[in-house]
């Protein structure tokens, strides 16, 4: 993506700046293409949202218009590799506090190019104290939306589009946060506000939703008592004393009424049984901290139980909490989850989410563009742009935390199409993609942080080389390097920043940012040079196979698709090799390979399999360019259409280090159908379909999958999918379950993880799965 930040600065702009550490147009960013504004502004945070268009690059592949029948033995690329420029839609959340509005109005209003908005949504408390502001600085007229209805609207937006938006919050956990799958069907959930006051409201639908109840004692009243008790007017300031108070010398325990625990009535001795009990009756003075802290913990477990109590009432078991009475805060979290836990008996659970704070910026913002129809598409969060999860601890990564506590950003590019679940998922709502938590898995965090550190210079050297015309490469390859060394030290300290932390979320994580920088396909020219080769050997490949009797073809079918994966360049231990070797091939892989047994070895299993009837439909998840699609997928794909099972070949929708893409993909079923009549006529037929995942990662998550993939896997009644590839059936989806048979197959191409499963580089995973009847 371009580095889209608003150039150039005036005096606001500096006043802004010198105000905090981050650059105004990093803050910002793409202001000249703001077509839409909304604010959402509280107490004493205003969130700012907009919508932008950004220019980024994207590589395209386009085939050559071949004449003769024998184009694939001249030396040519089987395509050419162009970059053009693309224009894609981006939501911008910017969360600040309310002493910088004016300037940031005057930031904004300085840097905005043009735009066709002549009306901007306003909600919050605050909409109506600061109209005539931001009619005067942004010459707009503002709209005032209801605040309830904003924030449902917002927090079924975060709910299907981020998937790890929720958490429960656990404060004696490592990790303290925990992150939820998210539930395919989001309804119904009670939403409890916390805010001056408190509003409970159960959502029912996209647009149906009831008020059921609230309380007047909420933030504003822990603020108001706190100001009064404490002389401290800042809100955050009370939380911070609040955080270092001691309650139990204010409040009286069960204990202190009774010596201990109340046997009769199952009441643990540290309960409290009176909020600031003790204050009447002790003869001294007691400290700012530990008032703050009773205080909070007052109003916290009043709120946690008429929540509880409500959810029951419902019977509702999800309970999310928003409102600028948490902001993330840990001892408000770990109170209202005690007091949710006590009271229903751990049936309800208390949820809180990741932008909480952005949930009435975000409804205010859909409001005012019903007509562009954002909810029809799928958004996905974009790391390269978007601050994380900042814990309040202030141990915790403190420059980081300071960076974060004026201005807190939140970016999301609008996809293609819509993403829905596979509908081969045994249990979509228990699916989860990832085979390692790494926020929970200390070693493993360290390791792949640690891996990805180092992989960096031989990425930054990719990336430049892959642009060999372009005379700015080096300096945006070290913008890239020092943004995704940024995102990896803050992950070192804070693993939850971004929700869960995974090698796929890493890997994510370096492909936004590759983007970010105009990096759109750094493999590009390396898929385009393999393709073509392996090309060249596809007629020799095919003819050995096809020399075999049945079963030793089997047995070499699988061998093939398992020495086609080991051509991974996001592999260090493989792309040494490449590098060192030009000439290491595909026989070359196939002795790389294991001996029988292999570290998961099924295929005796597939094999007897085989001997039955033929499957229906197959879905195969590709994995990487040349070798691996054209002589390994390929040729496999070819021996279950002769058999009479049609086949659906699912590749990446945009790139991701040296994997196929579904254009890709076209141009070399295209070549291999003017070689092999097996091809060439099921093509025809339609009894191979190539379509998109809807994906630009190494890895694969099932529940995001492209709509149109969907409808085909059901119209086709496909029967077995075969997933292939370390990122797509190791790191993720070893564990997944299906409604079908499923084969998972994968070369393991780093020592520290096959170690870890009881293997050796080059280990072998063949895992054909049955589900129980």
């Amino acid at each position: 993506m371009a580095e889209c930040g608003a150039s150039g600065s005036g005096s606001s702009g500096d006043s802004l700046d010198k105000s905090i550490t981050l650059p105004p147009d990093e803050i910002f960013r793409n202001l000249e293409n703001a077509k839409r504004f909304a604010i959402d502004i509280g107490g004493s945070l205003t969130k700012l949202a907009y919508y932008s268009t950004v220019q980024h690059k994207v590589a395209r592949v386009r085939s050559f218009d071949y004449s003769g029948k024998d184009a694939e033995q001249d030396h040519e690329p089987p395509y050419e590799v162009s970059v053009q420029e693309e224009v894609t839609a981006r939501l911008h959340f910017v969360k600040f506090e309310n002493t910088y509005i004016e300037a940031c109005l005057d930031f904004i209003k300085d840097h905005l190019v043009s735009t066709e908005t002549k009306v901007i949504q306003a909600t919050g408390g605050g909409a109506y104290r600061f109209k005539d502001l931001i009619e005067e600085k942004l010459q707009l007229r503002v709209d005032k939306e209801d605040v309830m209805t904003c924030l449902i609207k917002g927090c079924n937006f975060v709910l299907k589009n981020i998937p790890h938006e929720a958490f429960v919050y656990q404060k004696d956990s490592d990790p303290e946060f925990r992150f939820q799958t998210n539930h395919p069907n989001i309804f119904p959930y009670l939403l409890v506000n916390i805010g001056s006051g408190v509003s409970i409201v159960k959502v029912e639908t996209e647009d149906r939703f009831e008020w059921v109840g609230g309380s007047s004692i909420g933030g504003g009243t822990f603020w108001g008592l706190g100001a009064l008790l404490t002389k401290t007017k800042k809100f955050d300031e009370l939380l911070h004393l609040a955080s270092k108070g001691q309650h139990r010398n204010v409040d009286m325990l069960v204990q202190d009424i009774y010596g201990g625990a109340h046997q009769t009535l199952g009441l643990g001795g540290s309960l409290i049984a009176s909020s600031f009990g003790k204050s009447a009756m002790a003869d001294r003075e007691f400290s700012k901290e530990d008032m703050a802290k009773s205080l909070l913990h007052m109003i916290s477990n009043d709120i946690g139980q008429l929540a509880c109590l409500y959810a029951r009432l419902h019977g509702l078991d999800r309970v999310y909490f928003g409102g600028f009475f948490i902001r993330g805060h840990p001892v408000t979290m770990r109170t209202i989850t005690y007091s949710i836990n006590f009271f229903s008996k751990g049936e309800v659970q208390a949820l809180f989410l990741r932008h909480e704070g952005y949930l009435g910026a975000i409804g205010a913002f859909l409001k005012g563009a019903e007509q562009d129809n954002p909810n029809q598409y799928s958004w996905g969060e974009n790391y390269a742009g978007s601050s994380g999860l900042m814990s309040s601890s202030p141990e915790l990564c403190p420059t980081q935390r300071a960076r974060s506590g004026t201005f807190d950003l939140l970016e999301m590019d609008r996809l293609e199409r819509p993403l829905v679940n596979l509908p081969l998922l045994l249990d979509p709502s228990s699916y989860v993609p990832d085979t390692v938590d790494l926020t929970d898995d200390a070693p493993a965090r360290k390791y792949w942080l640690t891996c990805f550190e180092e992989a960096l210079d031989g990425v930054v050297k990719r990336a430049v080389a892959s642009q060999p015309g372009s005379a700015d490469a080096a300096e945006r390859a070290e913008k890239f390097r020092q943004k995704y060394w940024g995102k990896l030290q803050t992950l070192r300290h804070q693993p939850f920043a971004y929700g869960t932390l995974t090698v796929r979320s890493l890997l994510d994580t370096r492909e936004h940012c590759l983007n970010e920088f105009n990096f759109p396909d750094p493999y590009s020219k390396v898929k385009q040079k393999e393709n073509g080769v392996a090309l060249k050997c596809f007629p020799r490949v095919i003819r050995c196979l096809d020399a075999l009797g049945w079963e030793e073809r089997q047995l070499a079918l699988v061998k093939g698709l398992l020495a086609g994966n080991v051509f991974d360049w996001g592999a260090k231990a493989v792309s040494d090799v490449l590098e060192s070797d030009p000439q290491f091939g595909f026989e070359e892989a196939k002795m790389k390979l294991q001996e029988r047994p292999w570290l998961v070895d099924s295929y005796s299993k597939w094999l007897q399999r085989l001997k039955g009837p033929p499957h229906k439909c197959a879905l195969i998840f590709a994995d990487n360019s040349g070798v691996d699609v054209i002589l390994g997928v390929f040729p496999f794909v070819r021996e279950l259409l002769s058999r009479g099972t049609e086949v659906i070949l699912a590749c990446n929708s945009g790139p991701a280090l040296n994997d196929v893409t579904y254009c890709e993909s076209l141009i070399v079923a295209e070549r291999i159908a003017a070689m092999d009549p097996v091809i060439h006529s099921a093509l025809r037929e339609e009894r191979l379909l190539l379509t998109q995942t809807g994906s630009s990662s190494p890895c694969l998550d099932l529940s995001r999958l492209d709509k149109g993939l969907a409808v085909l896997v059901r119209e086709r009644g496909a029967d077995l999918v075969v997933i292939e590839g370390m990122g797509r059936a190791v790191h993720t989806n070893y564990h997944a379950a299906l409604r079908c048979e499923s084969l998972k197959l994968a070369v393991i191409k780093n020592s520290w993880l096959a170690e870890r499963l009881g293997g050796r580089l080059f280990s072998v995973i063949f895992k054909y799965e049955v589900p129980a009847k």
